[in-house]
């Protein structure tokens, strides 16, 4: 795989006349990679990837594709001037042209025609149906012919925008993977834009969660669950909940659960209250501990079950246990913590809150510091 740059987003800010939906946006993209921008509906995911498109003027920065600027303030390069293929939402195929004129549309042209139409039909499984039409394919097929149609010009850059929103959640799990497979093979690189977190991660080498217009974190996918830099990215990523703590050394804080440390030094001033993230894979059912908690909610996932559960104090936690330990509301039961990563942010109002996190300092033990 090759590690050049092919998208780098600067400084970026677009928006309508003077509302700003998308400010101070910088992210990059390697070539062969699959980028991913997730996020709550009106965040600004889908601004961004129309300004990539050339859809949308950009107010402020720049958007550079293979080392060429194709945006900036007062110039947007022509979208068909980009080779960036799209994928719709709603596929946007021709009703009236069969599964093979679909898909070698863009290509009218190509001296090779018939053979990448061939290739193509192959790569996304369909070479049975290419002298069909779009009505009499499932939804599943009808979004392997929009992307096989994309990158029949071979695109520089594929974007697609909620792909797989019209499917339903097993074809929408399946699909997610093929896609990802799909572009991998042609070596194509893409960014996706989704607010499902599983199709986010099924897909993508990096995901950047956007809030209210900014980019919070752009990272790998285990990186943003296991090491969020900010309270929203580890609260929208997974689940999990925030109780307080004091900070009693750099790697341990002082909680209702007892001491909690991990494989992180934070430089916040000791005795700093802070808010530590605890996963459900982070509580394990400990039948002896003296730490108790109450069940108030339960739901059944098949091999586990997700307990809701509430300390004495009234804070709230959440749990994984296998299935096969049926546990009732209700019921008071033993618990420990068995968290190897701690993962905490200045409670507000505390000291610590006035040290922003990415300055201040979280430092990895096995790192240079």
């Amino acid at each position: 795989m090759s590690h050049e740059l092919l998208l780098n987003l600067r400084d970026l800010a677009c928006g309508y006349q003077e509302h700003r939906v998308v400010q101070n946006l910088n992210l990059h993209l390697n070539a062969g990679d699959i980028g991913c921008l997730l996020g709550p509906s009106g965040c600004g995911k889908t601004t961004t990837l129309r300004a990539i498109a050339g859809f949308e003027p950009v107010a402020e920065g720049e958007i550079q594709l293979a080392g060429e600027v194709i945006s900036r303030p007062g110039f947007t390069l022509a979208p068909e001037k980009r080779r960036i293929g799209m994928v719709f939402q709603d596929y946007a195929l021709f009703p009236h042209l069969t599964v093979e004129e679909n898909i070698a549309f863009g290509i009218r042209k190509h001296p090779e025609r018939e053979r990448v139409t061939t290739e193509l039909l192959e790569l996304v499984k369909l070479q049975q149906h290419g002298k069909r039409y779009p009505h009499e394919l499932s939804g599943g097929q009808q979004q392997r012919v929009a992307l096989a149609r994309a990158l029949a010009p071979e695109p520089r850059l594929l974007l697609l925008d909620e792909p797989f929103s019209n499917l339903d959640g097993e074809l929408r799990r399946r699909l997610s993977h093929e896609v990802r497979e799909i572009l991998k093979t042609r070596g194509t690189s893409a960014i996706l834009v989704t607010h499902d977190q599983e199709e986010a991660f099924a897909v993508s080498d990096h995901v950047g969660v956007f809030n209210q217009g900014r980019l919070e974190q752009w990272d790998t996918p285990y990186n943003l669950y296991h090491e969020p830099l900010t309270p929203f990215v580890a609260s929208f990523i997974g689940q999990g909940y925030f109780i307080r703590g004091q900070l009693l050394s750099p790697d341990a804080v002082q909680t209702e659960l007892g001491t909690i440390s991990g494989n992180r030094a934070y430089t916040w001033p000791l005795g700093s209250a802070v808010d530590v993230l605890l996963r459900p894979d982070d509580i394990v059912y400990a039948p002896d501990s003296q730490l108790k908690a109450r069940i108030v909610g339960k739901t059944f996932l098949g091999a586990a079950t997700l307990y809701r559960l509430q300390m004495p104090t009234g804070s709230q936690l959440e749990s994984i246990f296998p299935s096969h330990a049926d546990h009732q509301p209700g019921e008071d039961i033993g618990i420990r913590v068995a968290a190897d990563h701690l993962v905490a942010f200045p409670a507000l109002g505390s000291v610590a809150a006035q040290v922003d996190l990415r300055d201040s300092g979280v430092r990895r033990y096995n790192s240079t510091t």
